[in-house]
């Protein structure tokens, strides 16, 4: 893509890049649950650091350049900008920033409505993975709305079990219209199809573990709970396996699409394992969650490679004047 003379790199980026966000967020949220706080911070900051590139450039799109904001307002990978502020707002959470998590629900909410409408408006038959972000952004606004709760405010436990069931309803639409051929030709945004259904669980446990429901309803969640994080589990191992007898390995943006629900698999299991009683979750969440860091470091260094390869551009044959000395 090229960049407009006179206007920024961060122009360039597509909203593909919101997944970039995600991966590094939700990691940073398995480091914490795991207890390694130094590198948790590094991936937040680099995860918040990214997050306001974004936000910056998503704002002068809506002000300045009406045009190419609805072109990608239609496309489901918008979404990711819905998803990137849940996640960071509910690893502030944990740091104790409920404030600053209750401000980032305050947009997420306020964005997702309409970006939420457009781009199911524009749903196709055969779909790749991103059609799976409607899912994966209601869901986060679940879970951020469970971790802002926690501060006194059971009405949002309410909404966050709303957005937890509609979130569940636009899994179903979307995977009706998913192409499952993307399972053995995606260029990554084909994990989300077990992704959404990781955030779902994940969401699932805020919800199990909230005292606003018990007896009977608390049973429903944590069986409903149990049941996505297992089928969000087969999907973790197909889509492995499709990549084993398929390789992919050249970089694409949404390659960032891969290890988000890499780290949201292992964030799901670390989470669910405490309120559904399920305590070999533990063990299992944390080999996914290294499973998740060793390819957002792959991902990073084809990135890297791919600037430098780009930088150097394709190297010129020699020339008859090369030759003849």
């Amino acid at each position: 893509m090229s960049i407009p003379p006179g206007r920024g790199w961060w122009t360039g980026l597509p909203p593909a890049a919101g997944a970039a966000v995600m991966a590094a967020g939700i990691i940073s949220v398995g480091l914490h649950l795991t207890g390694y706080e130094t590198a948790s911070l590094v991936a937040l900051v680099l995860s918040v650091a990214l997050w306001l590139v974004l936000a910056a450039d998503f704002t002068a799109r809506l002000v300045g350049d009406h045009g190419r904001f609805r072109a990608e307002a239609d496309t489901p990978a918008a979404l990711t900008a819905i998803a990137a502020t849940t996640v960071i707002g509910t690893r502030l959470s944990l740091l104790g920033w409920q404030t600053m998590a209750a401000a980032l629900l305050a947009i997420s909410a306020a964005l997702w409505p309409g970006l939420l409408l457009n781009v199911v408006r524009h749903w196709g038959r055969r779909m790749p993975g991103a059609a799976f972000l409607g899912c994966v952004a209601t869901q986060g606004l679940a879970v951020l709305a469970t971790a802002v709760a926690a501060g006194g405010h059971d009405w949002l436990d309410w909404a966050a079990l709303a957005a937890f069931c509609l979130g569940l309803v636009l899994y179903v639409a979307a995977f009706l219209r998913f192409d499952l051929r993307e399972v053995v030709g995606g260029a990554g945004d084909h994990w989300v199809a077990g992704g959404a259904l990781s955030i779902s669980a994940l969401a699932g446990s805020k919800l199990t573990a909230s005292p606003v429901w018990t007896g009977t309803a608390h049973e429903v969640l944590r069986d409903v709970t149990l049941a996505v994080l297992a089928l969000s589990l087969v999907w973790y191992v197909v889509l492995l396996i499709a990549e084993l007898r398929h390789p992919r390995p050249r970089y694409d943006i949404r390659r960032w699409a891969t290890v988000f629900p890499l780290g949201m698999t292992a964030v799901a299991c670390l989470s669910v394992a405490d309120p559904a009683g399920v305590g070999w979750l533990l063990p299992l969440g944390e080999v996914l969650l290294w499973i998740a860091v060793g390819a957002w470091l792959l991902t990073f260094a084809a990135l890297v490679s791919s600037h430098a390869k780009a930088r150097l551009g394709p190297r010129r044959p020699p020339g008859p004047e090369t030759t003849a000395r």
